[in-house]
């Protein structure tokens, strides 16, 4: 089993490794960026069962603070991520500390009007440019020996970076403290009853899910050289819930899948101008009732069935 699961690992990498010379390499990284920050998501979502409604406030000032870091102060690529995730983290604290005081729709709607506050800062703030954003952010040398400016050396990068993100997430999903957020999620009064201080699981949750979140938006901000209100809004919010509904609630893949198939929908439906919204949006809905437990959700729950039925048939 160990084996035949190296070997799968091993040809996503070489998937991953060999997919710019195939497809745009923009295009990649930026639903690698997605793939990150659904993931991170889902951590919370589909893990611990709360619902955030202002997980973009995490993802866009982690790239505000990278790109003017770097740009106003000239701070090497990794020291300017660092600095986003850093600030991601002190607010998945702050927020959170503040948001798993309440359950259910409270919990999101906490979140929301938070969120919100950091929106009307990044508005009126003269460090965020305002409506303009911060513009033509320099991406670096990376250790002072690789240029990213070179779209290959910058996708390897963000690929680089998404591995390290999603292996935290599924070193966590698969230990004692991930086994804790199931419980929490299937019945929190019975984790308490087993003595579980479940208050600071999901505190954890929440601030890693939070500094990960951090994570993609400072490596998008590199990625297209920029830090604008988009990332900040409630709508890429509501942008994450949809990747990870479309992809597979509680799964490790499906959020990954359902950013690259958002992503993928955005470029190639372009085409279409203003009737984009509503082509996705019926996209969207069809999933929904067809896919109920995602893309990937669906695949690991008929797939087993289907393969026992074909053993089964006699040649």
């Amino acid at each position: 089993m160990a084996r035949g699961q190296a070997a799968r690992w091993a040809i996503l990498f070489a998937l991953a490794a060999a997919a710019p010379f195939f497809f745009y390499p923009i295009f990649l990284m930026k639903a690698l960026c997605f793939g990150l920050f659904a993931a991170a998501f889902n951590l919370l979502l589909g893990f611990t069962g709360l619902l955030s409604l202002g997980h973009a406030v995490f993802m866009g000032s982690a790239s505000y603070v990278t790109a003017y870091a770097m740009k106003a102060w000239g701070l090497p690529p990794l020291i300017g991520i660092l600095a986003g995730t850093g600030v991601a983290a002190v607010l998945g604290v702050a927020f959170g500390w503040l948001a798993i005081r309440r359950q259910g729709i409270y919990f999101a709607m906490v979140t929301l009007a938070l969120s919100q506050m950091v929106y009307f800062y990044a508005v009126e703030s003269k460090y965020t440019g305002g409506e303009d954003g911060i513009q033509a952010v320099p991406r670096g040398m990376l250790l002072g020996l690789i240029d990213l400016n070179r779209p290959l050396a910058m996708y390897y990068f963000v690929l680089a970076v998404f591995i390290i993100g999603f292996a935290i997430i599924y070193r966590a999903v698969h230990s004692p403290f991930g086994e804790v957020l199931k419980a929490i999620r299937e019945n929190e009064p019975r984790a308490i009853s087993l003595g579980y201080r479940t208050e600071r699981y999901k505190l954890l949750a929440f601030v890693l899910s939070a500094t990960l979140a951090g994570l993609a938006g400072a490596t998008k901000a590199l990625v297209f050289q920029l830090a604008s209100l988009t990332d900040v809004d409630w709508t890429m919010s509501g942008d994450v819930v949809l990747m990870t509904l479309i992809g597979g609630v509680g799964t490790l893949w499906g959020p990954v899948v359902g950013a690259f198939v958002t992503v993928a929908m955005e470029n190639y439906l372009a085409q279409f101008g203003s009737w984009i919204t509503v082509i996705e949006g019926v996209i969207f809905v069809l999933c929904v009732l067809t896919f109920r437990r995602g893309i990937v959700g669906e695949l690991a729950h008929r797939l087993p069935r289907w393969l026992g039925r074909r053993r089964a048939t006699p040649d």
